[in-house]
């Protein structure tokens, strides 16, 4: 893609993540920071991949002055999830709506940034329309930080399920702390993110209420 772009003279725009940042040190965390990420753990194929495509994209920068947008993009979620695809917001709404357990890994003190997906695209679209000289990295994510374990109480009580919440073991290197500083954003864009926690999740229920009235997927959901 990135000889496509040198090829074709055109702008690109990297959608890299929080996952950058590893199991951080430092809080909240601003682009500046370096990372804490373990190379050789469970976690490391999706931290170090995206580590890599963020230097291939400023090495393409710095060669070939291809102007190029990095973006590091905290936990989003919203309606178009997939049931299936791992997430937190996903498992806890899906869980909560067909009455199973709510799995909450360690005792779900570990923080999270939770950003609309709305709020994402307009963060996305300020970026790649910024002139050549702004290439970031630039963080879009939500900066009120919320627990997993509130995150669990807040699906349960929006989707009236009588779910229980369980704990299992948290998985290596899990991050204990997830918060942008999206200073850089503002300064820049003039963006901030305008949906409330509560607000999207309702949205988000919704749509995957619509989504499991299919029994076909419903059936196919790993319990």
């Amino acid at each position: 893609m990135l000889g496509l772009a040198k090829r074709l003279r055109a702008r690109i725009l990297q959608a890299s993540t929080s996952e950058i940042y590893g199991d951080p040190s430092v809080h909240p965390q601003a682009e500046g920071y370096w990372g804490h990420v373990n190379p050789i753990g469970p976690r490391s194929c999706y931290d170090e991949g995206k580590r890599c495509a963020e230097t291939l994209f400023f090495d393409y920068w710095r060669q070939h002055r291809l102007e190029i947008k990095v973006a590091r993009i905290f936990n989003t979620y919203g309606p178009r999830m997939h049931p299936n695809d791992g997430r937190v917001v996903s498992n806890f709404i899906v869980q909560a709506l067909l009455g199973r357990d709510i799995t909450v890994y360690g005792d779900g003190s570990q923080t999270r940034s939770f950003c609309y997906v709305d709020d994402l695209i307009d963060g996305l679209i300020r970026l790649t329309a910024t002139s050549a000289e702004v290439t970031g990295p630039v963080n879009l994510g939500n900066p009120v930080e919320f627990s997993v374990l509130e995150l669990a109480r807040m699906v349960i009580d929006l989707t009236a399920s009588d779910s229980r919440i369980v704990h299992r073991t948290r998985p290596e290197d899990d991050p204990k702390q997830r918060r942008p500083d999206i200073s850089r954003a503002e300064d820049l864009l003039s963006w901030k993110p305008r949906t409330m926690l509560k607000d999207g999740l309702v949205n988000t229920i919704a749509y995957f209420d619509r989504l499991l009235s299919d029994q076909k997927l419903r059936a196919q959901l790993v319990p």
